[in-house]
Parts: C-alpha cells; sequence; structure tokens
C-alpha cells in the first residue's frame, strides 16, 4: 500500500509540474501546497453519537494540494459573470492519506458486561487506510485578487467536490482462535444479522475496494507572503459505501455509510503570478 502512495505522490508531482507552465499560458496561476492533520472517523466501530467513540477512532492525515486560481484571467469588472467567477473562485486537486485504527467504545463494551457476546466486541479491532484524489470548487466570499495584494490578512471559504477512494481497510480479533473468518469470533448479532434467510452479505470486508465520495470543506487562508499562504480547514468526506472500515454488520441499528471529519493545516505557494 505504501508503494502504491508513493507512486501517486510521484504522479501528481510531475503533472503540477507539467500544467504550470501549460496553465500560464491562458492567464491562470498555480498553486500548490502541503496539508496535514487529525481525522476522526464515524464508522460502524463504537456507538454513532458517542464522544468516547468519537475520541477514541481518531488518525492521521496527510495531503499534496494543487489549486487553479483565476484572478490573473482579464480585469475584474463586477458587471461581467465570468470576471465574478475569476475573483472568486479557484479549484482544488488533491491527493491525500490518512489512517485511523479503529476500536469499540460505549456501553457495550462496558467492563461489567461479563458474557462472550460482549467479549468478542471488545477484542474486536481494525484499521481503515485510504488514498483519496479528487477536486473541489471553493468559493472565496472576499475578493481573491485582493487578498493577494494583501489588502486583508485572511480570506475565508466553503467547498464542495467529488473524490475517488482506494480503501484498505484491516479487521482483527483475539477472540478464541483469532481467526476473522470464523464467525464464532464475532459478536452475536452480526452473525445472526447474515444468516442465509435474511439474505444478508458478510459483515467483514477485509481487501481493498473503490469508492467515491462527497467532500465539503470550511476554512479560510492567512497571508504570510505575497507568494505564500497558510491554511486551516475543516474537512467534511461522506462515503458511497459502508465497508471503508472493514466492517458492515448488517443491523437496524447501524445503516448509515462510513465518514469522517478532517482537520487539516497547511502551507500553500504561489508558482507563478503573472
Amino acid at each position: 500500500m505504501m508503494l502504491n502512495n508513493k507512486s501517486l505522490t510521484l504522479i501528481l508531482f510531475v503533472f503540477l509540474l507539467g500544467i504550470n507552465e501549460s496553465f500560464a499560458q491562458f492567464g491562470f496561476t498555480n498553486e500548490i501546497g502541503i496539508v496535514a492533520g487529525p481525522v476522526a472517523f464515524q464508522s460502524d466501530f463504537g456507538e454513532r453519537q458517542d464522544f468516547e467513540t468519537n475520541a477514541g477512532n481518531t488518525g492521521f492525515g496527510i495531503g499534496l494540494v494543487h489549486y487553479i486560481n483565476f484572478t490573473y484571467r482579464r480585469q475584474y469588472s463586477a458587471k461581467n459573470g465570468a470576471n465574478y467567477f475569476n475573483y472568486h473562485f479557484k479549484v482544488r486537486n488533491e491527493l491525500s492519506y490518512n489512517k485511523i485504527n479503529l476500536d469499540h467504545f460505549g456501553q457495550w463494551v462496558d467492563e461489567d458486561r461479563r458474557s462472550d457476546a460482549y467479549e468478542k466486541l471488545r477484542r474486536h479491532s481494525g484499521s481503515a487506510q485510504n488514498i483519496n484524489i479528487g477536486s473541489q470548487l471553493e468559493f472565496f466570499p472576499l475578493s481573491i485578487r485582493q487578498f493577494e495584494a494583501m489588502d486583508y490578512s485572511f480570506a475565508p471559504y466553503i467547498s464542495l467536490g467529488v473524490q475517488f477512494t482506494v480503501t484498505n481497510p484491516s479487521v482483527a480479533t483475539t477472540f478464541g482462535d483469532g481467526d476473522i473468518n470464523n464467525s464464532n469470533n464475532f459478536f452475536d448479532s452480526w452473525v445472526a444479522a447474515t444468516d442465509p434467510n435474511f439474505n444478508e452479505d458478510p459483515f467483514l470486508f477485509n481487501e481493498s475496494s473503490t469508492v467515491f465520495s462527497i467532500v465539503g470543506s470550511v476554512g479560510t487562508r492567512y497571508k504570510l507572503t505575497t507568494l505564500s499562504d497558510l491554511v486551516l480547514d475543516l474537512k467534511w468526506q461522506f462515503f458511497m459505501d459502508d465497508r471503508v472500515d472493514g466492517l458492515d454488520h448488517n443491523l437496524k441499528s447501524n445503516k448509515s455509510n462510513d465518514w469522517l471529519m478532517w482537520i487539516n493545516v497547511g502551507y500553500i505557494h504561489y508558482l507563478n503570478n503573472n
């Protein structure tokens, strides 16, 4: 998996170098940067809307970002809709990687629950590893051009986009013989939900797959110099699947798809501004 991550990073780096001159010919400018920060994952591990789950199932993410900046394409005129777009929107392309270790939290794994069923739950763990690539459209209420001229220090924004994700979940148990393919080692209610009479899928998915996701962000830029910014970003990513964590136990109590929140900070550099 690490090899794939390095390969994708190299591909994106070469791509950014190649498009820099191409976009500059059309009046576009390019920005590149790096972002990183903690990730909170909401999945079938633990109880939803439980503080212990939200605080415990966390990890770390890192990403390379590229922005298409339209502000130098033409002179600004408030009467021209195209020019308004140029001064208030950017396209953000991103390649990111995150990993989250997963355990069960909440009332169902309290130590006072002594039966084998709850011990099976306590002994079950996993991890989610995701490589994401995609684009977002960022909207800046304030003029991007004025921000670049350092008329003000902060440039808040919101964004919406789509990403393609390569997932690599891992599930494990230390109960019994430790065999993840032995249904007797897992929480009894999950096994009952996969009874053939219910026509349900298996509840464990310990292999790589691909999935699309919707991403949205709120954040702000902070102007360091004419050609560099700091960025603070809160991203929400909703996956179009419930198997990103390697677990989909098919119970009525949990039918929501997996999703995550990522708080990241980063450094952005402008490649050209002419």
